[in-house]
């Protein structure tokens, strides 16, 4: 569904039972809410209600001009939750979704109750100016995603270069290391072992920066653990939120 915003519309996926508790669900850059397919039955058959967000540029998203930032994106989140009349939320977000995740966290903590941050970083990593330019002008130049996309992950793939730019610029550009440690939610940070973007070392260094923070690795899983590693993806996903539900 569409969620009209100020001269554009965010697409949303809600479904489950209206009193369950909420599960908020970002995804990765070039991708949308379709790859957390597998995610969805189990929390269902749980009794939780599912949100399933596309970021701006992204899946059924409409784009805004010019650089993000993560607070921006984050806005969005807390903007939808606050147009759906939802409160609070277990958020879950890989890759560019964890780093969002840490914005909304830090601005928008009271609409928390727990957060898992998938295969992502604290801050831009070192050297990521001129890594992210160089996949930028790619896009420019083609106007199109479909240069940087390959056989294995095609599918992931959206079709809208100027929600890719503006969150490249994104990633290129935060840091909340400083900013972690007073965050008063329970973080759980998971993380693909083979992961050569986001990698373990990163993603243990994030769960330490959390005073409530927890790490769980899955092996044989690189960068998108929820599809390659389903089962014990939701393993984990699930335990964690029963752990919270019971915790309240």
């Amino acid at each position: 569904m569409l969620l009209p915003l100020a001269g554009r519309r965010l697409y949303y996926d809600l479904t489950g039972p209206e009193t369950g508790p909420v599960v908020c669900i970002t995804h990765s850059l070039a991708s949308d809410g379709g790859s957390w397919a597998e995610q969805v039955p189990p929390l269902l058959q749980a009794g939780f209600r599912v949100l399933r967000l596309d970021m701006r540029g992204h899946g059924g998203s409409e784009p805004v001009p010019g650089d993000y930032t993560m607070k921006a994106l984050a806005g969005d989140v807390a903007t939808a939750l606050d147009a759906l009349g939802i409160p609070r939320v277990h958020y879950i977000g890989l890759s560019i979704g964890g780093m969002i995740g840490q914005a909304f966290a830090i601005e928008h903590g009271a609409k928390l109750i727990s957060a898992m941050w998938c295969d992502t970083l604290p801050a831009s990593p070192l050297g990521a100016a001129a890594m992210w330019a160089e996949r930028m002008n790619t896009v420019r130049q083609s106007n199109s995603l479909e240069p940087l996309a390959d056989g294995t992950v095609e599918r992931w793939f959206t079709y809208a270069p100027t929600g890719y730019l503006g969150c490249s610029a994104a990633i290129m550009n935060f840091d909340f290391t400083g900013q972690l440690s007073s965050l008063p939610i329970p973080v759980l940070v998971v993380c693909g072992a083979d992961d050569p973007g986001t990698p373990a070392t990163e993603n243990r260094r994030l769960a330490s920066l959390v005073s409530e923070g927890r790490y769980e690795e899955i092996p044989n899983a690189r960068h998108f653990p929820n599809v390659e590693r389903p089962e014990e993806f939701n393993r984990i996903m699930m335990g964690w939120l029963e752990e919270q539900r019971r915790a309240r």
